[in-house]
């Protein structure tokens, strides 16, 4: 087999005009941007590549950094995107906004699932996901803007049962990363922390007769990578590039340069990864109070957003061997980790590649998730996905919220401005937040309250405000906060009337005192 190792340029060559582009990545997990940074340099002074399409599985970019897929982001690079988080990359969101480009924003699960329908040169997923939501082409086809004609998700009847049929889409060019290639074009991962959708990515691209590009962090001879460690084989792969600066093109996360608890290397020393906060803000108390509805052994995912802090605060609880943490971008087990280190996580005991998870999770295995809400309405819609027409995306939202048993949206009760101070005697607003959350009609529903009424799923809504609880007659509030008033604080600020529990409580008041709550300590403490 001749030697896969090119420079970036002798690379990047092999992309021509109007190829179809999958890269790989969750964040900047994973993402190859020493390749991706000299593809936008080439058109900048060549003009080509052009008019390329781009297939991003996961939200590829940090905002306020110009990394990631905003590489993209010029007039005439690209023609298309099919994505499913635009908002973390601002430069091709505003792109989608302006009507420069064709936009599809499908579920991140369908969306890396469809690897595989295209690897096997199939026409592609039948799948309950997306029903009822903006996906479903009764509403918007998952089209996000109005130069985006063409529908590539339709309503099929199968033995008298609907179902969403999503189209595969051809990729011509793979450009994926691993830690290490062999002169052959072997690759492993064993320093990544996601094994992510790379295998899926390149069996795509060679479907279609296309090319696969991998960018490395450092070289190995031929054959010396033990064959159960290669996670592509070098059959499939066309070009190899190491990384020119590591600690600028192949961090292992945005914020971590290298970490082996991330990767799965080495486990951390007991207590690392569960140090409790000094002093509380609204956002621990929400992730306090959202702990409580975990039960004993239980399958857990932690979505992006204020709900991301659920996993350390259950760790300040020693909670980590009563349960098990999942991402949906792969990692089983271990502490889920937040801001700029979030889609990884720190001791995990397994993972899984990126598609696989969502079948994981489309399969039934999820028993609670916590997620971020935009904008509930009354029926308990809920919106991630679209803001005063910005098209936001929503990641795995909809795969996961559609797919778990229970599902509890952590959420701020307004935004912008909010204001408060929390201490032993509850929470004190200092301001008030000027856009609502709880709204008349929801901007667009990324989740469907009435099919999630109708599939039996429990919904619960946790505020530092409140909490609510989704019911056959739509929304009820079921606690308040201490220091927060029913008629000022709660009623007066939603748009619309929430039923009223007739059992209305105080939240648990250890959630507003500094350290470990204790609210697992007893043997009969779970929820079963």
């Amino acid at each position: 087999m001749k030697n896969k190792v090119k420079t970036v340029k002798e690379a990047i060559r092999l992309i021509k005009d109007g190829d179809c582009i999958a890269v790989t990545a969750a964040g900047l997990i994973g993402y190859p941007e020493y390749i991706v940074r000299m593809l936008e340099e080439k058109f900048l002074s060549e003009g080509h590549p052009n008019r390329l399409t781009l297939y991003s599985g996961c939200g590829h970019g940090v905002p306020m950094k110009n990394l990631g897929d905003g590489h993209f982001a010029h007039s005439g690079f690209l023609k298309k995107v099919v994505c499913s988080h635009p908002d973390v990359v601002p430069s091709v969101r505003d792109m989608i906004e302006r009507n420069e480009i064709e936009a599809y924003v499908l579920p991140q699960g369908i969306l890396n699932q469809l690897y595989r329908s295209s690897a096997a040169r199939q026409p592609g997923i039948l799948s309950k996901i997306g029903m009822g939501t903006y996906i479903d082409p009764r509403q918007d086809g998952g089209k996000m803007n109005r130069v985006t004609t063409r529908d590539i998700v339709r309503v099929m009847e199968l033995d008298g049962e609907e179902w969403l049929f999503y189209e595969s889409q051809p990729v011509t060019v793979a450009i994926v990363r691993g830690t290490t290639a062999d002169e052959n074009g072997n690759i492993s991962i064993e320093k990544e922390a996601l094994r992510l959708e790379i295998l899926e990515a390149a069996l795509a691209a060679k479907a279609s007769g296309g090319i696969v590009i991998v960018q490395v962090e450092r070289l190995a001879a031929a054959h010396s990578i033990p064959a159960k460690q290669v996670v592509i084989p070098g059959e499939i792969v066309d070009a190899v590039v190491v990384a020119d600066d590591v600690a600028k093109d192949h961090r292992q996360t945005d914020g971590t340069l290298y970490s082996p608890y991330k990767s799965g290397e080495l486990r951390a020393p007991f207590g690392v990864a569960a140090e409790s906060a000094v002093e509380l803000t609204p956002a621990d108390i929400i992730c306090r109070r959202a702990v409580f509805e975990l039960q004993k052994g239980a399958i857990v995912n932690v979505g992006v957003g204020v709900g991301a802090g659920v996993g350390r605060a259950a760790a300040v609880e020693n909670m980590a061997d009563q349960m098990t943490f999942t991402l949906e971008l792969g990692a089983i087990g271990g502490t889920p980790q937040q801001g700029s280190d979030f889609g990884s996580s720190v001791n995990p005991d397994s993972f899984l590649a990126h598609p696989s998870m969502f079948d994981f999770y489309h399969g039934g295995n999820l028993d609670i998730t916590f997620l971020g809400a935009a904008q509930i309405d009354a029926e308990g819609n809920v919106n991630v996905s679209r803001f005063g027409g910005r098209p936001a995306g929503q990641g795995g939202f909809i795969d996961i919220s559609q797919s778990s048993k229970k599902i509890v949206f952590c959420t701020y009760f307004k935004t912008k401005g909010f204001r408060a101070v929390v201490d032993a005697k509850g929470i004190h607003i200092t301001k008030e937040g000027t856009i609502p959350k709880f709204v008349s009609g929801v901007e667009q529903i990324t989740f469907n309250g009435d099919f999630a009424r109708r599939r039996k799923q429990e919904v619960i809504i946790v505020t530092e405000h409140c909490v609510f609880q989704l019911g056959d007659k739509g929304m009820m509030l079921t606690e308040l906060a201490p220091g927060i008033d029913l008629e000022r604080d709660i009623l007066g600020q939603m748009e619309f009337k929430p039923l009223i529990s007739p059992d209305l409580k105080r939240m648990d008041s250890r959630i507003f005192k500094v350290g470990r709550m204790g609210c697992f300590d007893t043997p009969d403490a779970f929820g079963e």
